[in-house]
């Protein structure tokens, strides 16, 4: 995937209002993917800076450019054109409710998502403690079971058939030599 979005970069390096970029978010990138929610990688991330959406669509160089290509400016406060009614009511109310009002709706709402964020992490913390208690008792039932036995077992089984193999073509040797005697 990185040639492709490093082929799209190129192709609108210059361009007015498209920016495509990359973000190293293991590094000095960290903060800020961890303000737009970023949670694995590759994440890829659209629309307002202040408002980025999740890009669902297809991996592929044609299918970036063409997500690109029919791109809209997406509905916000500074572009309402592009918002529904129940979208530019929302904004409107935002509006009117006032500074002080607003700061704490944005407090809420980020603690609001900081607890589902939270709820996330400790619920992945408790799958892989899970994840890593079922390992220790796989790797303790499997050492129980004594491994050499089960390798021993497969290889005495192939010495059997071998041996029965050899026993099988000396009886059939030694019967048609019998058989030509008798004649």
């Amino acid at each position: 995937m990185k040639p492709d979005w490093d082929t799209l970069m190129s192709e609108y390096k210059d361009h007015a209002t498209v920016l495509i970029a990359d973000v190293d978010c293991t590094a000095s990138g960290r903060s800020l993917c961890d303000e737009v929610g970023v949670r694995g990688y590759p994440t890829l991330k659209w629309g307002d800076p202040d408002d980025l959406q999740d890009y669902k669509g297809g991996r592929g160089l044609k299918d970036l450019k063409k997500f690109v290509a029919d791109l809209k400016p997406p509905c916000g406060p500074t572009n309402q054109g592009s918002c529904n009614d129940a979208q530019r009511k929302q904004i409107e109310d935002f509006t009117a409710m006032g500074g002080e009002k607003r700061e704490a709706l944005i407090q809420q709402k980020g603690e609001e998502m900081k607890a589902i964020e939270d709820k996330f992490k400790q619920f992945s913390e408790d799958i892989r403690k899970e994840y890593d208690t079922a390992l220790k008792k796989k790797e303790a039932d499997a050492d129980a079971l004594n491994p050499r036995e089960l390798g021993w077992l497969k290889a005495v089984r192939v010495l059997a058939a071998q041996k029965s193999a050899e026993t099988g073509q000396i009886a059939g040797s030694q019967s048609a030599a019998k058989a030509s005697e008798e004649l």
